[in-house]
């Protein structure tokens, strides 16, 4: 499934996170879900984009100081700082107490990257609403919210999400598929009320990976495995201005971006189809509505 003729399942020079034009230099990035998989990989590809903070966020505390000490070993004597905290976002304390640490400490936030959800395949319905949707909608809001950003300042977020947003899901995986889409729906409204040149907005299908709950559900020669290393530095990439113009829309890593931005077609659609590339009714066109503030 590709919108490009070129399907790519690595990264490559343009999305690459040494490529100087993608630099990260002097911004502070926070990656939920940090301490392992597609959060870790993310992390290591901000900082080869040098980033100055790189924050990785994760429930579990043995996890991140091991993913820590990874990270300060790989990275010694580069530009990054790295920093674990223990939280959960599916708690709206625990994500209060975050920004307000990092408040305290001064650390504006230049990119939000959305990771972490909830487990699938048998996870309540409920829960993975209360974390996939209500937990990073939260974070959104405090992201948007802070404090110590300067007036016209730019952020960037960028979501993890799934092709499941818009396949049939296997079976048992309809809590995560559907709470998955939902905020996926959810930044693309919200994109549509808040300028890119405020908060530039990109949700992204990572690939097909070998992760931990993967692991645990098939083994290594089940499928042709996507390498990290393409998901990772896409989120680079989409927390750059070179992906402006995907502002609000879903995409996936495996899609040649330069082709993309080259296809006339899609280039049309994009301008002229608000639902284009967004979660929404198949074969209904969308009508104007109020527009209400709802981060505001």
């Amino acid at each position: 499934m590709s919108l490009t003729p070129t399907y790519h399942k690595d990264t490559y020079p343009s999305i690459s996170s040494t490529n100087p034009s993608l630099t990260q230099a002097g911004k502070n990035i926070i990656i939920t879900g940090g301490g392992g998989g597609i959060g870790f990989e993310i992390a290591r590809s901000f900082a080869k984009a040098s980033a100055s903070k790189v924050i990785i966020i994760g429930r579990r505390a043995g996890l991140l100081d091991e993913a820590l000490a990874k990270l300060r070993k790989e990275f010694q004597g580069r530009p990054t700082e790295f920093i674990a905290h223990q939280g959960d976002i599916g708690s709206d304390a625990s994500i209060t107490s975050l920004w307000e640490f990092l408040h305290s400490r001064n650390i504006l936030v230049h990119v939000l990257v959305l990771n972490a959800a909830h487990p699938y395949p048998f996870a309540a319905l409920m829960e993975s609403f209360d974390i996939n949707v209500g937990g990073n909608f939260l974070m959104s809001a405090h992201f948007v919210k802070q404090t110590l950003r300067p007036t016209g300042l730019k952020l960037h977020l960028v979501n993890v999400s799934t092709a499941c947003v818009h396949m049939h899901p296997m079976e048992n995986q309809t809590p995560y598929s559907t709470s998955k889409a939902a905020f996926t729906a959810l930044l693309g409204r919200i994109a549509d009320e808040r300028s890119v040149d405020d908060v530039q907005i990109v949700s992204f299908h990572p690939g097909l990976l070998y992760s931990e709950s993967m692991a645990k559900a098939f083994g290594r020669e089940a499928f042709a495995w996507d390498e990290f290393a393409l998901p990772a530095d896409f989120a680079v990439w989409a927390s750059s201005p070179d992906a402006s113009w995907l502002h609000g829309r879903f995409v996936h890593a495996h899609w040649d971006v330069d082709e993309l931005k080259a296809d006339r077609e899609i280039l049309k659609r994009l301008q002229e189809e608000g639902g284009y590339l967004k979660v929404g009714i198949q074969g209904l066109n969308a009508g104007a509505l109020p527009v209400i503030g709802i981060l505001y």
